[in-house]
C-alpha cells in the first residue's frame, strides 16, 4: 500500500476517535477531552520513574505454558513506548521469563521516539507514511471492501446499540412457509450470515470466550479481536458492544479518565458495564510523580464517585492499595448505598489514613446510615490492617447473602465474626493473621454456626512469631467438626502434635490442599498417604474395633504445605530416600509440596537429586514449592513400564495405557479457586478472572 521507496510503516490496529482502546476495554479520547490543560496543549509528563511514594508495583500471573507454581512476574507496566523507551527495558519489566513466555513486546534499539508522531493520540503507534490516503482507499479485487470507522457509526446512527432491527425486510417466506434469507446474486445480504442471525444471548456467550482478563505488560495490544469485531457489522458492533463494556479494567489513571469522559458523552454504555477492576492499576507507568497525577485530576475521589454515578448496574469492585487515598466517605456511600445490584467488592491492602477516615466518618455520621441490608455477596478487606474493630461489626451484620469473607490481617473480633447473619452461606472463609480473634471463639463459629456448614476454603494461618490461635486443644476440637465440602484448610502457625493425624487421615480423603502447623514430624506427615502397618494386637484380638479394618482410601491431596517445619524435621536424607512415599508415585495425585527459606536453599544445592526423584524447585516472592515435574516424570514412568512390559510381570498393567493416562494432566482449574490454576492461594477471590496484577501478588506472593 505504500509507495515505492517510501519508509515502511505499521498501520494502526484501532481508530483514532471515538474509539474503545484495545488494552484496556476503555475508549480512546475524544476530542479535545482528557490529557489537554486548560488552554488546549497536550500534556506530556517527563518519563522520570515515581521515586517518592510506592515506588515498586509487583505484578505476578500464572504462566499456564510451563510447570505448574511457574508465575511470569512483573515490576511495572508502562502503555506508552516513549517511556518505555527511555526508562529501559530493565526498569519496566522483569528480564527473562516475561521476555520470553511473550507478555510484554520490548522496543528495538535501533527504533527512536522520533519515529512516532508527537501530536498523536495512539500512544505508540506509529504513524502511516504520506503516500497512505486512508481506509477507504484500500481496494481488494478492485472493490473497496473496507468500511471506514465514521461509516460504521453512520450505520449504527450513533454509538446507540438497540437500532431498529430490519431483519424482516431482508427475509422472504419459501413455499413452505418457512423464511429465509434473501440473497442477491447467490450471496447473503449485509448482516444476514448465520453469525449474525444468531439470538443475542448466544452470540454474546460466543464472544465473550475472545475477552482477556490481564492486560499486557508491554503494548501488545488487548482485546483487539474484539475491535476488529467492532468493526464487522452492525448486529457484531452491538453484541461486541455488551462484552467490551462488561468487564472495564484500568491500568491506568489517565485511562481511567478517557473511560469517564466516554461515558459521561454516551451514559448508555455505563448501564453495560458489570465490573470495574483496579487491581491490574499502576501508579508509576506513566512516568508521573504522584503529585503530578493528583495535578492532573484524571483519578480523585470526584471522578471516582462521578464514574459509580454512571454505572447504574455495576455487579463487581475491586481495588487495590494504589487507589486507597481515592476511596472517600462519597465512594462508600456510593458502593454500599446507591448501587442495589452490587454483588462483590474487594479493597485488597487498602491502607492508607484516608482509608480509614472514611469509613470512621461513614459509620459514625448520623447523616449516612447504611442501609439494613446491604446487596454484598462477597467482600475482600485482605490486608487492611487499618480499619477499626467498629467497621466489621457495623457491616458483617448487614450481609444476609455473604458467600466469600476475606479479612486476613485484619482487626476483626470474636463478636463480629458471630455477628455473621445465619442466613449466609459461606463458601470461602480467611481469617488468617487475625490477631484479635481467640482459638475457641473461632472453633465454637466453625462448630456451631448456619454459615460455616458449607465452607469449600477455610484459611486460618497464622504467623507463629507473632501470634499464636489454636493451641493442641483447639486443634483436636476443630478437626473433626469441619464438613466434609471443605477442599481447602490452612492450619498454618498452629500448634500440632502426631496424635492430630488420626484426625486429619478422614478430611485428606475430600481436601486438595492442606497446610500443616509446627511441631510435625516427616515420620508423621507420610502417615497421611500411606496406612500403618496392622498392629499384632489387632490382628490377635478379634474382638478390636471395626475401624482398625476399614479399607484404605488414597487421599486427594494435590497441594501439601509444611514450611513450618525446619530443616531437621523435614530430614531431607529420609525425605529422598526409596522409603518415604511423599516423593513417589504412592502420594498421588500430590503435585505440590511447599517449604521454608531454609528447606530452599539446601535443595537448590541438590537439584539433581530432585530432578531424578521427578520432581523440580519452584519460587515467587516468600514463597517456595517442590513441584511434581511432569516432563520427568513422564520419561520415567515410561522407562519403568517399558522394562515392566519386557519381562511381562502380571497385575501392573500395559506401559502404552499408562503413558496415555500421563497425557491428560490436570490442569489444576477448579470452581471453587474462581479463576487460578495454581494451589496454594491466600487471597480469596471476589471475581471470577484469570491471576493477575495485585491480586496475584497477595494471593501467591506473599
Amino acid at each position: 500500500m505504500a509507495a515505492r521507496g517510501a519508509h515502511p510503516f505499521v498501520l494502526p490496529s484501532r481508530p483514532r476517535m471515538s474509539a474503545l482502546c484495545a488494552a484496556c476495554d476503555s475508549p480512546l479520547p475524544l476530542p479535545g477531552d482528557p490529557e489537554t490543560n486548560p488552554v488546549g496543549k497536550t500534556i506530556r509528563s517527563p518519563a522520570v520513574p515515581d521515586r517518592v511514594e510506592r515506588t515498586s508495583f509487583s505484578s505476578i500471573k500464572e504462566n499456564i505454558t510451563g510447570v505448574p507454581q511457574s508465575f511470569t512476574d512483573s515490576k511495572t507496566s508502562s502503555y506508552l513506548r516513549r517511556d518505555f523507551a527511555l526508562l529501559g527495558s530493565e526498569d519496566a519489566v522483569d528480564s527473562g521469563d516475561c521476555l520470553s513466555s511473550g507478555c510484554s513486546t520490548p522496543v528495538e534499539k535501533e527504533q527512536s521516539p522520533e519515529m512516532l508522531n508527537p501530536q498523536s493520540a495512539l500512544h505508540g503507534l506509529v504513524c502511516p507514511c504520506d503516500s497512505f490516503r486512508g481506509w477507504k482507499s484500500i481496494s481488494i479485487g478492485g472493490k473497496v471492501a473496507s468500511k471506514s470507522f465514521g461509516d460504521l457509526r453512520r450505520l449504527a446512527r450513533g454509538w446507540d446499540w438497540e437500532a431498529k432491527d430490519d431483519r424482516s425486510e431482508k427475509m422472504i417466506v419459501g413455499e413452505d412457509g418457512i423464511k429465509e434469507v434473501r440473497k442477491e446474486d447467490g450471496k447473503i445480504m449485509p448482516g444476514q450470515s448465520p453469525l449474525e442471525r444468531l439470538p443475542m444471548e448466544l452470540l454474546g456467550a460466543i464472544i465473550d470466550q475472545l475477552v482477556t482478563d490481564i492486560p499486557p505488560n508491554g503494548f501488545t495490544a488487548r482485546n483487539i479481536d474484539l475491535m476488529s469485531l467492532l468493526l464487522t457489522s452492525r448486529s457484531l458492533h452491538s453484541a461486541t458492544l455488551s462484552t467490551l463494556y462488561a468487564q472495564i479494567t484500568i491500568p491506568h489513571s489517565r485511562i481511567f479518565r478517557k473511560f469517564l469522559s466516554h461515558i459521561s458523552v454516551y451514559p448508555s454504555l455505563g448501564t453495560i458495564v458489570r465490573r470495574l477492576d483496579f487491581s491490574h492499576f499502576n501508579p508509576t507507568g506513566a512516568g508521573m510523580s504522584r503529585r503530578e497525577r493528583m495535578e492532573t485530576r484524571n483519578l480523585i475521589p470526584e471522578t471516582l464517585k462521578q464514574c459509580l454515578e454512571l454505572v447504574p448496574n455495576l455487579r463487581e469492585f475491586l481495588a487495590q492499595e494504589h487507589i486507597d487515598d481515592e476511596i472517600d466517605v462519597n465512594v462508600l456511600e456510593s458502593l454500599f448505598g446507591e448501587l442495589p445490584k452490587l454483588k462483590a467488592v474487594d479493597f485488597c491492602a487498602c491502607s492508607s489514613t484516608k482509608f480509614k477516615e472514611a469509613w470512621v466518618e461513614l459509620l459514625d455520621s448520623s447523616a449516612t446510615k447504611l442501609p439494613a441490608e446491604l446487596s454484598v455477596q462477597r467482600l475482600g478487606f485482605h490486608e487492611c490492617t487499618i480499619l477499626p474493630c467498629q467497621t466489621f461489626t457495623t457491616l458483617l451484620p448487614r450481609l444476609p447473602r455473604l458467600t466469600h469473607l476475606d479479612v486476613a490481617h485484619t482487626r476483626i473480633t470474636d463478636a463480629a465474626l458471630h455477628s455473621i447473619p445465619k442466613s449466609a452461606r459461606l463458601t470461602h472463609l480467611n481469617l488468617s493473621k487475625c490477631t484479635h480473634l481467640t482459638g475457641p471463639s473461632v472453633v465454637s463459629f466453625l462448630a456451631t454456626h448456619p454459615a460455616a456448614r458449607s465452607l469449600v476454603y477455610l484459611n486460618l494461618g497464622m504467623d507463629a512469631k507473632s501470634h499464636e490461635l489454636f493451641s493442641e486443644d483447639d486443634i483436636s476440637a476443630l478437626l473433626p467438626v469441619l464438613p466434609p465440602t471443605l477442599r481447602s484448610l490452612n492450619l498454618k502457625g498452629s500448634k500440632m502434635l502426631p496424635t492430630h493425624i488420626p484426625l486429619l487421615l478422614p478430611l485428606t480423603k475430600h481436601l486438595e490442599e492442606l497446610s500443616l502447623g509446627r511441631n510435625l514430624e516427616l515420620s508423621s506427615i507420610t502417615r497421611l498417604f500411606v496406612p500403618d502397618p496392622p498392629s499384632s494386637s489387632s490382628s490377635s484380638d478379634p474382638s478390636s474395633d471395626d475401624d482398625d479394618h476399614t479399607p484404605w482410601t488414597n487421599p486427594q491431596l494435590r497441594y501439601l504445605d509444611v514450611s513450618d517445619l525446619s530443616l531437621p524435621q523435614l530430614d531431607l536424607s529420609t525425605l529422598f530416600s526409596t522409603t518415604c512415599p511423599l516423593l513417589r508415585p504412592a502420594s498421588a495425585p500430590l503435585e505440590v509440596i511447599e517449604v521454608s527459606g531454609d528447606v530452599s536453599k539446601k535443595l537448590e544445592k541438590s537439584q539433581s537429586v530432585l530432578q531424578r526423584a521427578g520432581w523440580c524447585l519452584k519460587e515467587a516472592g516468600r514463597r517456595w514449592w517442590m513441584v511434581r515435574d511432569p516432563g520427568v516424570r513422564r520419561s520415567v514412568d515410561a522407562g519403568v513400564n517399558a522394562r515392566v512390559n519386557a519381562v511381562g510381570a502380571p497385575g501392573l498393567g500395559n506401559g502404552e495405557h499408562e503413558l496415555e493416562k500421563l497425557e491428560k494432566l490436570d490442569t489444576g482449574a477448579r470452581e471453587w479457586k474462581w479463576g487460578a490454576n495454581y494451589w496454594g492461594m491466600r487471597k480469596i477471590p471476589v471475581a471470577r478472572a484469570e491471576v493477575g496484577g495485585m491480586y496475584g501478588h497477595y494471593m501467591f506472593k506473599r
